[in-house]
């Protein structure tokens, strides 16, 4: 099979013949050539032959050869051209060059010329035949792993098991630019009984058969979603928004569009499916949004169901400023002190603006927002609950009288829940290392090991050993070496006990391990120390 295809148009035989004679001895088999006199010919030949490389000549019967150019471009983007002209005339030149002309040669031709044009469009074809290929390749690639990296965004989102930069690495390598979305909980089953589904383990089976169409079918019928991989019969998807809020007749449309994606799925697969649709919320609230998805196809026997359409979560006051408040929270229970407190003024501010009259409700309020904040503080761990920790709060709130002392103790109390968020559990930690600390001094003289240690401050002994290297700088038997090296040195230079007694003082069994251990660390033998 020829390489490449080459189109020859000129009027005159004796040029066509003395082209197809050059290319035949130079290039050989590399080369199919096929010919036309015409301007009209040639378009027709170029539509049917789809030559890599034209040769053209400018002055042709009828259409000449800049117009057939621009014919041919229009439905072949990458044929290559080169024009041989019996004129030498600037305007055909400049026209050659905007139509991406690789060559243009004046008649009568030299072979060499040719010659050297045509490989020179050859390398060219190849260059971009190796791209297209390149970048099929990459697309292929690409179309392998981008499930893999939408599962990883979903699951980190769902499950809340990342960090901030996680969630923006995902979401500039899947090319995601909002910062809301809405969510879909796909649910499929043999058949729909009221609010649930039958046979979801045979159906989550299918399913996974179905996988590839499903998928398939589910992005092209919601533009730019992002689906994840099934999980026994439901399969997760998330819709990035522009807008924060989607207007009543975009929910309709919505929904309509998604019952006859349930259809047109039941026909392909001859699976049941229902969908549930969240409102629109911002990415970090992802999981919640799956719950109101997950809950309104519970709240009713529809096969798609629009968390705004029924009575599910709570509605606030148009004033309520329920963003700032589900910020707050979130830098609590991430120990962002610096921004909760923040967050805190900005949002008591606002509150008092709107209520400054209504005292009492601004109390109670406070209140709420204090005992959760510490609710996520003791579930963030470090920190021992005492039932009766709490008993002056409510006589505390209920004796200030100005609006200015209920905001210091809100303040207070928020920047304290968030601090002990990122603080007390390390304290736990290092209160550990320092407990396993104490252990060791007291029991070094004993062949103790650091599982010994890890259980007498109950922790695993791989957390131990990561925690105690971190705070000490050494590892445990590093340190116990060291505790036990001083003692030596201490009993050898104070005391009159014989190297055997010093030996099992200090832990050691074998006197002459001693020895060489102590050799080791102190650079001399307990001997020669001794003796210094």
């Amino acid at each position: 099979m020829s390489r490449y295809k080459i189109m020859l148009a000129d009027d005159e035989g004796i040029v066509i013949d003395s082209l197809k004679f050059i290319i035949e001895k130079e290039f050989g088999e590399e080369c199919s050539v096929e010919y036309a006199k015409t301007g009209r010919s040639v378009i027709e030949l170029a539509e049917s032959f789809r030559p890599d490389i034209a040769i053209m000549d400018i002055q042709m019967p009828g259409i000449n050869g800049i117009e057939a150019m621009r014919e041919i471009r229009e439905t072949n983007t990458n044929v290559v051209f080169i024009v041989m002209s019996a004129y030498d005339k600037f305007d055909y030149a400049k026209e050659a060059i905007k139509l991406g002309v690789l060559e243009y040669i004046t008649k009568p031709m030299e072979k060499n010329r040719i010659i050297a044009a045509l490989k020179k469009a050859m390398e060219q074809i190849d260059r971009e035949k190796d791209k297209r290929s390149n970048d099929l390749l990459i697309r292929e690639k690409l179309e392998t792993v981008m499930p893999i990296i939408e599962n990883g965004l979903l699951y980190n989102l769902l499950f809340q098991e990342h960090f901030k930069e996680d969630i923006e690495n995902y979401k500039q390598l899947l090319g995601i630019h909002q910062n809301q979305a809405y969510v879909l909980a796909v649910v499929c089953g043999e058949a729909q009984e009221g609010n649930h589904m039958t046979n979801a383990v045979g159906s989550s089976v299918k399913m996974q058969q179905f996988g590839d169409l499903l998928r398939e079918y589910l992005k092209g019928a919601y533009p730019g979603a992002i689906l994840g991989m099934s999980m026994a019969n439901k399969l997760p998807g998330l819709v990035p928004c522009e807008e924060r809020q989607m207007s009543y007749e975009e929910r309709i449309a919505l929904i309509e569009k998604s019952r006859e994606i349930v259809r047109e799925l039941k026909k392909r697969t001859q699976i049941s499916f229902r969908i549930g649709i969240s409102a629109i919320a911002p990415l970090e609230e992802a999981r919640e949004a799956y719950k109101e998805a997950m809950n309104a196809l519970i709240m009713t026997n529809g096969s798609v169901a629009h968390v705004d359409d029924l009575p599910i979560g709570c509605a606030h006051e148009e004033t309520y400023p329920i963003d700032l408040e589900k910020k707050l929270f979130a830098e609590v229970k991430n120990g962002d002190a610096d921004h909760a407190v923040a967050t805190a003024e900005t949002y008591f501010d606002l509150v008092a603006k709107l209520h400054g009259d209504y005292l009492m409700n601004i109390r109670l309020k406070v209140l709420e927002f204090v005992l959760y904040a510490e609710h996520l503080a003791y579930n963030s761990g470090g920190m021992t609950y005492e039932f009766r920790a709490r008993s002056d709060y409510l006589p505390a709130i209920m004796n200030m009288d100005d609006i200015t002392s209920v905001k210091d103790w809100f303040m207070e109390k928020m920047e304290t829940a968030s601090r002990n968020v990122s603080t007390k559990a390390s304290e736990k930690s290092m209160g550990a290392v320092e407990a396993a600390k104490a252990y060791i001094r007291n029991n070094y003289s004993k062949d103790i090991s650091l599982d010994e240690v890890s259980q007498a401050v109950n922790i695993s002994p791989y957390y131990f050993s990561k925690i105690f290297k971190e705070d000490v700088g050494e590892g445990f038997v590093e340190y116990l070496t060291k505790i036990r090296m001083d003692k030596a040195k201490e009993l050898l230079t104070t005391t009159e006990y014989s190297m055997k007694e010093i030996c099992s003082m200090v832990g050691y069994a074998d006197p002459n391990y001693f020895s060489r251990s102590f050799k080791k660390n102190v650079g001399v033998t307990p001997t020669e120390y001794k003796q210094l």
